[in-house]
C-alpha cells in the first residue's frame, strides 16, 4: 500500500497509509481526540471524518471548539435530522433539499396539508428524540443508476431530479442518519449525539416553489436556527426580540412616519412626522456640506438612452433601469428615456459646461438625487430596499495627486457626521482592483496606494475585502454598527479614471494641455430613505431630540387649563421647538399612554396648579417620574436641546 505523508498545524508530519481516514489519524494521535472530533481540514477543505485521504495533504483535526466548522456541521446536521423527523410522524411526505443559512437551516417538503405551529412542536419534538438515540451516521459513494433507482423505488421523484441535474462525473455521496438516508455533499457528524439538543429551534415555515420558478410546485420550508449551546441560541433568540421591537416599518405605523401600497410598489408614502424626520435630517446634511466646500446641483431624472450608452450603464446596468418611451411629436420611432438610477454621469455634464482649470480643482460637486432602480419585488423591504429612492451624492473633481488629501478630509467629513447622527465608531473595508477592470496596472497602484494612504493618516484602520473594487476603481466602504450589534454598510467613496474618460471631460493644466480629471463618488449615508430606518431602528423609535418629529405635546389634565396648554405651545413654537397641544377630553394617563407609543421625547403635562404657579409637570418617555418645573426654565433648556448639532 501507497504512503502518504501528513503535515499537521504545528508543523510535525507523520506518514501513513493511502486512503486513511481523518478518524483514523484523530485516533493514532490520542483516544481523547479520537473522541473529541467532528470533522477535519484537509488541504483547506472541510473533510468528513469517514473520507479516504489519498494523497500527501496538510491536515487539521476539528473539535467543537471550532466554531465555524462546528456550527456547519450541526446546522447540516439539524436538516437531516429536520427531515427524518418529518419523514417519521407522516411517511406520505417528500422531501427535497436542505441547505445551512447563516444562523442555521432550512429544509423544502412537499406534502398536502400545511405545516402548523403544533406540527413544529411535534417535529422538534421528534427530533430531541433522534438525538438522544445517538445513531451513527454513515457515507457510501453510489454510481448514478444505482441511486436513481433508490429513490424511484422509494417514491421520491425530486431527488431523481436533482441527480439528474447534478454533472455526470461527480461522485454521489449518500448519507444515513441512522436508518433514514440522503443525497448530500457532507460532511456530517459522526453519530446524532453530537448535535447539542438544547441549542436548535424550529421558527417558522414559509412557501417556496421548487428550485425557485413559479411554474413548478409550491413547496413547504421549514427554518431552524441553532448554535453550539443553549446561551447562545437564548442569545439570538433575544437579538430576535430586539430586533423586532426595533423593526422600522412596525415603529413607521405606530409614529405614524410612512406607508407604502401596492400601487407603487417600492415607493414611499412619507406622512408629515416622517417627512419632518427626512427634511431634518436633509437640511442638516446641508449645512455639512456647505461648510465642507461643496456645490449643490440637481439634475433631470428622465435621461435619453445615449448619454447611459456612453457611460456604459446602458451596457451593464439595464435590467435595473426604469426605461421611458415617449411618442416624440411627428417622430418616426419612439425616443427612448431612463430614469436615472444614479447620478454620476449628469454630474459630469454639468463639470463639462465650459473650460476648468487645474485651479477649480477639487470641485465638490453634490446633489440630493432621486434616483430610481429595479428591485424583484422580493428583495423590497420597508424603507431599506425600495426602488425610488435620494442619494446624499457627491462627486469630488480633482487631479491624481489630490486623490489622498481628498479621501482624508472626506474620512473626517464622515466621521463627525456619524458622530453626531449618534455613530461613535465605524468599520472601513478596502476594495482593491477585480479581476475585470479598466484602466493600467500603474494607475491601480497609485489610486490603491493614495487610498489607503490617506485612510491610515485620517487614523482608520481597513480590512482588506480582496478584488471588490469596482471595475473603474478601488472603494473604501464605511460601515455602521447599531446597537444590537448589527452592522449596516452605509458610506463609500470610490475612485474612478474611467468615467471622465468615457464622458470627456477634461481641465487646463499648469502645462497649458487638457488632462482628465479623477472623480471621486461619494456617500456618507447612502440614501435618505434607508438610514432613516437604520436610525429608527438604532434608537428603536427613540429619535434624538433635534430629530424627533413630535418634540413636545403639552396636555391639559383639566379642560380648565386648555388655554395655558396652548400658550405654553405658543410660546415653545416660537422657541424653535416642535410642539403641539392636546387639550381633548381623555384621562392624563390615556394621553400619556397614547404619545409614549408615538415615541414623543416629552409630555407636558398641565392642571390647575401649573396654571397657578406658572409651571409645567415634565414626564420624559421611559421614565416613570415627572418633574413639575418652572415654565421660563423648561422652554429654553428645551430650545437648546431642539438644536441640531452642528449649531450648537
Amino acid at each position: 500500500m501507497a504512503q502518504i505523508s501528513l503535515e499537521f498545524p504545528d508543523g510535525n508530519q507523520r506518514s501513513y497509509e493511502a486512503g486513511i481516514t481523518p478518524a483514523d489519524v484523530a485516533a493514532d494521535i490520542s483516544k481523547s481526540l479520537a473522541k473529541k472530533a467532528i470533522s477535519a481540514t484537509v488541504n483547506g477543505q472541510h473533510w468528513d471524518l469517514q473520507w479516504p485521504i489519498e494523497s500527501d495533504s496538510s491536515i487539521a483535526i476539528n473539535t467543537m471548539k471550532d466554531e465555524a466548522q462546528a456550527l456547519e456541521l450541526i446546522r447540516h446536521d439539524l436538516a437531516h435530522i429536520m427531515a427524518r423527523a418529518v419523514q417519521e410522524l407522516w411517511p406520505d411526505v417528500k422531501v427535497t433539499i436542505g441547505p445551512v443559512i447563516e444562523n442555521g437551516w432550512y429544509y423544502d417538503f412537499d406534502r398536502a396539508e400545511p405545516f402548523t405551529p403544533e406540527d413544529l412542536g411535534a417535529i422538534e419534538k421528534k427530533m430531541k428524540e433522534i438525538i438522544n438515540l445517538r445513531d451513527p451516521v454513515r457515507t457510501e459513494i453510489w454510481d448514478r443508476a444505482r441511486a436513481v433507482k433508490h429513490y424511484e423505488d422509494n417514491d421520491e421523484p425530486f431527488k431523481v431530479e436533482l441527480i439528474d441535474a447534478i454533472p455526470g462525473d461527480e461522485p454521489l455521496r449518500m448519507y444515513w442518519h441512522g436508518p433514514w438516508q440522503d443525497l448530500c455533499r457532507g460532511p456530517h457528524l459522526q453519530h446524532t449525539g453530537q448535535v447539542p439538543a438544547d441549542a436548535f429551534k424550529l421558527m417558522s415555515v414559509a412557501g417556496a416553489y421548487w428550485r425557485g420558478d413559479s411554474n413548478r410546485p409550491m413547496l413547504q420550508r421549514i427554518y431552524g436556527v441553532a448554535f453550539t449551546g443553549k446561551e447562545k441560541l437564548k442569545e439570538y433568540l433575544h437579538f430576535l426580540e430586539e430586533a423586532e421591537k426595533r423593526d422600522h416599518r412596525k415603529l413607521g405605523r405606530e409614529m405614524d412616519l410612512f406607508h407604502m401600497q401596492e400601487e407603487a410598489p417600492g415607493q414611499i408614502f412619507w406622512h408629515p412626522n416622517g417627512w419632518t424626520i427626512y427634511t431634518t435630517l436633509q437640511d442638516y446634511m446641508r449645512r455639512q456640506q456647505r461648510r465642507g466646500g461643496y456645490v449643490e446641483v440637481n439634475t433631470p431624472q428622465v435621461v435619453d438612452r445615449k448619454l447611459w450608452e456612453a457611460s456604459g450603464h446602458w451596457d451593464k446596468y439595464q435590467e435595473n433601469m426604469f426605461i421611458v418611451e415617449v411618442d416624440e411629436e411627428h417622430a418616426r420611432e419612439k425616443a427612448i428615456n431612463a430614469l436615472k438610477p444614479m447620478n454620476c454621469p449628469c454630474h459630469v455634464q454639468i463639470f463639462n459646461q465650459g473650460l476648468k482649470s487645474y485651479r477649480d480643482l477639487p470641485l465638490r460637486m453634490a446633489e440630493f438625487g432621486s434616483c430610481n432602480r429595479y428591485e424583484p419585488s422580493g428583495a423590497l423591504h420597508g424603507i431599506m430596499r425600495v426602488r425610488g429612492f435620494t442619494q446624499d451624492d457627491a462627486h469630488i473633481f480633482c487631479r491624481e495627486d489630490q486623490i489622498g488629501a481628498e479621501t482624508e478630509k472626506f474620512i473626517g467629513f464622515l466621521s463627525k457626521i456619524y458622530r453626531d447622527l449618534g455613530f461613535e465608531s465605524f468599520k472601513v473595508k478596502f476594495s482593491d482592483r477585480p479581476e475585470k477592470r479598466a484602466g493600467s496596472d500603474e494607475v491601480w497602484d497609485k489610486s490603491e496606494e493614495a487610498l489607503k494612504t490617506a485612510t491610515q493618516t485620517a487614523g482608520c484602520e481597513f480590512t482588506l475585502n480582496p478584488g471588490e473594487g469596482a471595475f473603474y476603481g478601488p472603494k473604501l466602504e464605511f460601515v455602521l454598527t447599531d446597537a444590537i450589534g448589527r452592522d449596516w454598510q452605509c458610506g463609500t467613496l470610490q475612485v474612478d479614471f474611467v468615467l471622465p474618460e468615457r464622458l470627456d471631460a477634461t481641465y487646463i493644466a499648469e502645462d497649458g494641455a487638457k488632462h482628465r480629471p479623477v472623480m471621486l463618488h461619494r456617500a456618507v449615508l447612502g440614501s435618505f430613505e434607508r438610514f432613516i430606518g437604520i436610525l429608527i431602528e438604532q434608537h428603536a423609535g427613540k429619535l434624538p431630540f433635534w430629530m424627533a418629529p413630535r418634540q413636545v405635546v403639552v396636555a391639559s389634565i383639566v379642560s380648565e387649563a386648555n388655554d395655558y396648554v396652548q400658550q405654553v405651545v405658543d410660546q415653545l413654537v416660537a422657541a424653535g421647538v416642535r410642539a403641539e397641544a392636546d387639550i381633548r377630553n381623555e384621562k392624563i394617563n390615556y394621553k400619556v399612554r397614547e404619545h409614549s407609543v408615538g415615541k414623543v421625547p416629552v409630555i407636558l403635562a398641565c392642571g390647575l396648579r401649573e396654571v397657578e404657579e406658572h409651571t409645567v409637570s415634565v414626564r420624559r418617555l421611559g421614565e416613570k417620574q415627572t418633574k413639575v418645573e418652572a415654565l421660563n426654565d423648561v422652554i429654553p433648556a428645551l430650545a437648546h436641546e431642539a438644536t441640531p448639532p452642528d449649531l450648537l
